[in-house]
C-alpha cells in the first residue's frame, strides 16, 4: 500500500457516502490486568445511534493516520503451520469470506483473545472490529467525460480494528438549575477514548487495486514505537523496521564507507540525490517506492562529490552494519523533510533549524582556536528590530 491508497480509503469514512460501507460493527471489552473477555456486543453499525457513527468513524480515521513506517506498517503474514487454526492471517481471512454473521463475531472473537492472552493491559480496553466494503473509483481519460466516474469502481471486502483506552471521568462541580443549588458531579461510568486510539489494523492490504491477503495494515499508538510483539504474537506478523532505525542504518553505513567526518556541502548533495529519486517517485504514481541497496548507495555517494568510494567498500560497509549486503533501505526514510526545516542544527547557545537544500550555506570554521557557525546569507539580519553591523572575520 502506498500513501495514497491510505489516503483515499481515510477519507472514505464518513456519513452517508456510497463509496464506504460498514456492515456490522463488534465491541470488546476488557478489564485491566484480565485475560478474559469482560463483555461483547455485535450489532449492524446502521443500527448505531447517528451520533455514536459519527464517533467511530473518526475512531477509524485516526487509526488510519500518520505516515508510512513511522505510525502505519505494511507487515507480511508469516507462514501458517499446519493445523495453525488462529492464525490471524486466517481468522482474518475466513471472516471476509464468510456471510455468517456469528462465524465473523466468533472470528474476531478469536483475535481479540489473542490480544489478551499475549499480556494484560494497565487500563481498561474496548477492541472494535469492523466488516465493512470500500468502493474505489477507476481513473478517468480525457475522453471519457461523460462517463459517470462511479460506473467503474474496485470493491474491496475489509475487516478494520481499533484499540481504544478508557479512563474514568474526573469529578466535577456543577449547577443544578432545577434544585438551584451546587452539586458534585461524580460518575462512575469509564470513558472511550475513541480520539487516541493506542493500535489496530486494516485487512487486506491491498495495491494495483487489488487485496493482497498476505499483508496486512498495523496501525502504532505512537509514531516510531511499533508494538513489535503485538504484530508477532497477535498478528502474526514478520519483523518490520521504522523509518527512524532504517535512518539510523543509513548513517552508520555511511560512516563505515567514509567516515566520520563530512563537511555540509557533502552531506546537502547527498541528500540532494536522493530526494531526487523521491520526486521522480511523486511524477509516476506506478513506480515503486525507490530504495537505496548497495548500488544505489554507490552512485548516490559518488554523485555526491565523495572520492574513493567503491563497490567492495560499500558492499563491506553493509555486511558490517545489517550482516546483509542485500539489504535495501527506502530513500523516503533517510532524507530529512525538503517542505520544512527539518534539519537541527544544536549548539550550547543557539538551535538552528534549516531546509535540506539550505544546508550547504552553513558550515563550521575554525577561527584563532575557537569553532563557529557560518551561515552563508543575502539578505540584511535584524534582530528585535535592529539591523546586525557587518563585521570582518578577520579583524
Amino acid at each position: 500500500m502506498n500513501k495514497n491508497d491510505i489516503a483515499d480509503i481515510r477519507k472514505r469514512f464518513k456519513l452517508d457516502t456510497d463509496l464506504l460501507k460498514i456492515a456490522d460493527i463488534y465491541n470488546v471489552y476488557i478489564q485491566k490486568e484480565s485475560t478474559e473477555i469482560f463483555h461483547e456486543e455485535s450489532q449492524s453499525f446502521s443500527l448505531l445511534e447517528r451520533e455514536q457513527q459519527e464517533l467511530f468513524l473518526n475512531n477509524f480515521k485516526k487509526v488510519l493516520g500518520g505516515k508510512l513506517d513511522q505510525k502505519l506498517f505494511e507487515v507480511r503474514f508469516q507462514p501458517q503451520e499446519d493445523g495453525q487454526a488462529d492464525h490471524t492471517q486466517h481468522l482474518l481471512y475466513e471472516g471476509l469470506e464468510t456471510d455468517d454473521k456469528e462465524e465473523w463475531q466468533a472470528n474476531m472473537q478469536a483475535i481479540a483473545l489473542k490480544m489478551v492472552e499475549e499480556r494484560p493491559y494497565e487500563k481498561d480496553m474496548v477492541v472494535t472490529f469492523i466488516q465493512g466494503t470500500y468502493f474505489k473509483t477507476t481513473k478517468r481519460a480525457p475522453d471519457e467525460t461523460e462517463i459517470d466516474m462511479r460506473d467503474e469502481v474496485f470493491k474491496t471486502p475489509f475487516i478494520l480494528c481499533s484499540m481504544n483506552q478508557t479512563e474514568l471521568p474526573k469529578s466535577s462541580l456543577v449547577f443544578d438549575f432545577t434544585e438551584k443549588e451546587f452539586k458534585s458531579n461524580l460518575m462512575t461510568d469509564p470513558v472511550i477514548k475513541l480520539t487516541s486510539p493506542i493500535g489496530g489494523f486494516f485487512f487486506p492490504a491491498f495495491s494495483d487495486n487489488g487485496a493482497d491477503i498476505h499483508h496486512i495494515l498495523y496501525s502504532a499508538g505512537k509514531v516510531n514505537k511499533p508494538d513489535f510483539q503485538f504484530i508477532e504474537n497477535v498478528l502474526n506478523g514478520d519483523e518490520i523496521m521504522t523509518a527512524e532505525e532504517d535512518k539510523a542504518v543509513f548513517e552508520e553505513i555511511v560512516k563505515a564507507v567514509i567516515g566520520e567526518e563530512m563537511n555540509s556541502k557533502t552531506l546537502a548533495n547527498v541528500y540532494d540525490e536522493i530526494n531526487a529519486m523521491l520526486v521522480v517517485e511523486e511524477d509516476d504514481e506506478e513506480m515503486e517506492a525507490p530504495v537505496l541497496d548497495t548500488k544505489e548507495m554507490e552512485r548516490v555517494l559518488k554523485a555526491s562529490g565523495i572520492k574513493e568510494v567503491n563497490t567492495e567498500k560499500v558492499e563491506r560497509a553493509f555486511r558490517q552494519v545489517t550482516e546483509d549486503d542485500a539489504y535495501e533501505m527506502k530513500a523516503s526514510h533517510v532524507v530529512p523533510n525538503y517542505a520544512s526545516k527539518s534539519i537541527k542544527i544544536e549548539t550550547k547557545v543557539a538551535e538552528i533549524k534549516i531546509s535540506p537544500q539550505d544546508l550547504r550555506y552553513v558550515k563550521q570554521v575554525n577561527h584563532n582556536g575557537r569553532r563557529y557557525i557560518m551561515i552563508e546569507v543575502e539578505e540584511d539580519m535584524m534582530i528585535e528590530g535592529f539591523k546586525l553591523i557587518e563585521e570582518e572575520l578577520y579583524e
